[in-house]
């Protein structure tokens, strides 16, 4: 798993358009006392059911390659000259 450029950075804005997508369906309301983990969890498990991402095999299903996971999800959306691509 190669680190991606500003992938901490990216990891936020990842998940914040998680969230995002995830009360746009209409399945869940966040509360502010859910931590990134759960959020994480659940974005991912989301987007893996919507076909949006492809599934890792459940051994590998960890925190850090969640958030590696999530990360290029994003980075895939962004324009090419995006600043957090560079």
């Amino acid at each position: 798993m190669k680190k991606l450029k500003n992938e901490t950075a990216l990891f936020k804005e990842a998940l914040l358009a998680g969230v995002k997508y995830a009360e746009g369906r209409g399945v869940v309301e966040f509360e502010p006392t859910d931590s990134a983990s759960e959020k994480l969890l659940y974005i991912y498990r989301l987007l893996v059911h919507d076909k949006v991402i492809q599934a890792l095999p459940e051994e590998q299903v960890a925190e850090k390659t969640l958030r590696h996971k999530l990360s290029l999800w994003y980075a895939k959306q962004l324009p090419k000259d995006h600043p957090l691509l560079n």
